[in-house]
């Protein structure tokens, strides 16, 4: 049996792009993530198909005409990563959208709140789109080990470049930014 390293494919630069998520009205689904301020992307004219990307995201959601077999609103769970679950929450709420409270995850299941420590990859938030599929906010302020390529370091949002020069300070570390 060839391993995955044998055949090359972990060398192999692959990136999660574009998740499909299926709608049964497209036209209200892009109404909503309008209403969440998510970036509207283009996509050929006449196609019926819609694509928006969260701020701060390299990945985008697609819905529309014939893009997927799926039930509508049988997207569960997807998670949206936030660095202040508090302030996220704030912002759908401010934007008339329903989200549940923040809760975190005790060791007998859910329980109301924030993380009382506010650890990382604790804290956590849901709303649902009109079709049901729902997004699952997930608070994470230090990423565990192994988890991002330390090699490369990219800025995913203007609001990550600007934190960038304190948080390497903070560290201890040199920062040197190359704006292509």
């Amino acid at each position: 049996m060839t391993t995955v390293k044998e055949a090359g494919l972990a060398t192999i630069d692959m990136k999660l792009e574009v998740i499909v998520i299926p709608v049964s009205d497209a036209e209200r689904a892009e109404q909503f993530y309008r209403k969440l301020g998510w970036r509207q992307d283009v996509t050929p004219p006449g196609s019926g198909v819609f694509q928006f990307t969260p701020h701060g995201s390299a990945c985008s959601v697609q819905f529309g005409r014939n893009l997927t077999s799926a039930t509508p609103g049988s997207a569960q769970r997807t998670y949206l990563i936030v660095s202040n679950i508090e302030a996220a929450r704030k912002a759908i709420v401010d934007a008339k959208i329903e989200v549940s409270e923040i809760f975190h995850l005790g060791p007998n299941g859910p329980v109301g709140g924030p993380d009382p420590e506010h650890g990382t990859y604790r804290s956590l938030a849901t709303f649902s789109d009109p079709d049901g599929n729902s997004w699952l906010l997930q608070e994470i302020t230090t990423r565990l080990p192994g988890r991002i390529d330390s090699g490369v370091t990219s800025f995913g949002s203007v609001t990550d470049l600007v934190g960038a020069p304190a948080a390497s300070s903070v560290s201890g570390g040199n920062l040197r930014c190359v704006v292509a």
